[in-house]
């Protein structure tokens, strides 16, 4: 079950990436709060505050999402549309992570709204210093939107 609140959701449906991601991250912030979708529905009900995580309903939002392209139940794209098309989650920054994306599908997903589109490699060495780079900027550098915060 996912915690409450977290700082980066990482959604995820291959274990063992999961936790190499996270352990890449762990490197660049270690008092970062990490919580884990294994398919875009989870994802969608806990971002959206519905079924089995209503009660998330005002709860903050988490500081970046990682994004898999091709998941289970609900893929990548859908989960996209879904929390571009709602006004809790329609500045959500989100990252989506391919193992070997189609420009087609990289392009969708910048019409669709995604902050960043980042190809995993498929080197260890590679993976692991593409996410560290990825947490350094998204989590240490940027600067997110306070929620409710808009300028119209």
């Amino acid at each position: 079950m996912l915690p409450d609140e977290v700082d980066l959701l990482l959604v995820e449906d291959d274990h063992s990436e999961v936790e190499l991601i996270l352990r890449a991250l762990q490197a660049v912030d270690p008092a970062c709060r990490m919580g884990v979708a294994g398919d875009g529905e989870e994802a969608l009900d806990f971002l959206l505050a519905r079924g089995p995580f209503r009660h998330r309903l005002g709860a903050p939002l988490p500081r970046l999402i990682l994004l898999e392209l091709k998941l289970p139940k609900v893929d990548g794209i859908e989960v996209l549309r879904a929390l571009r098309a709602s006004p809790r989650t329609n500045t959500a920054p989100v990252v989506m992570l391919t193992s070997a994306a189609e420009s087609r599908e990289v392009a969708q997903c910048y019409q669709l709204g995604v902050n960043s589109c980042v190809e995993k490699p498929v080197q260890f060495r590679a993976f692991a210093e593409t996410m560290q780079a990825l947490g350094d900027y998204w989590l240490r550098l940027n600067q997110t939107a306070a929620p409710g915060v808009s300028f119209g």
